[in-house]
């Protein structure tokens, strides 16, 4: 596995879950470009609507993936099958996200397929895509 662009990976992670505004700037693109099934069947183009869902998740005082019912709670992310695929300046990642958010009734798994897109501009790695697909079984298999 290629450390260097793991360990960048979970940088940039970890400033998502965190609200973490500054990190985020550091390690995205602005002209990235997204697509998130579960909020829009349309791609998204760059930072203002993570900016917004952070900002609004600090002022919660959330961070992605863990809250209940306006309730503050833990949560961790893990990267299952993670692959990194690197060429020169250019690297793939994907996985199968994991977040576990610690509830009053047990833990919670919330888990989609990601792929992430990096590229190395200037010296620095920043994401340039991202795409997340849901984490079930098809309807076609069977």
């Amino acid at each position: 596995m290629d450390k260097e662009v793991h360990e960048f990976l979970l940088k940039h992670l970890q400033g998502i879950m965190k609200n973490d505004i500054a990190s985020y700037h550091e390690t995205t693109a602005e002209d990235l470009t997204l697509y998130e099934w579960w909020v829009t069947p349309h791609r998204l183009d760059g930072l203002p609507f993570h900016e917004f869902m952070m900002n609004a998740n600090a002022a919660r005082g959330s961070v992605f993936g863990a809250e209940d019912k306006g309730q503050k709670a833990e949560s961790r992310f893990d990267l299952a099958n993670l692959h990194i695929q690197r060429y020169g300046d250019t690297a793939i990642a994907s996985y199968t996200l994991l977040i576990s958010t610690a509830l009053p009734d047990g833990v919670k798994v919330a888990a989609h397929n990601e792929s992430r897109v990096m590229v190395k501009i200037d010296g620095a790695w920043k994401v340039v895509h991202v795409h997340k697909s849901p984490a079930w079984q098809t309807p076609h298999v069977g």
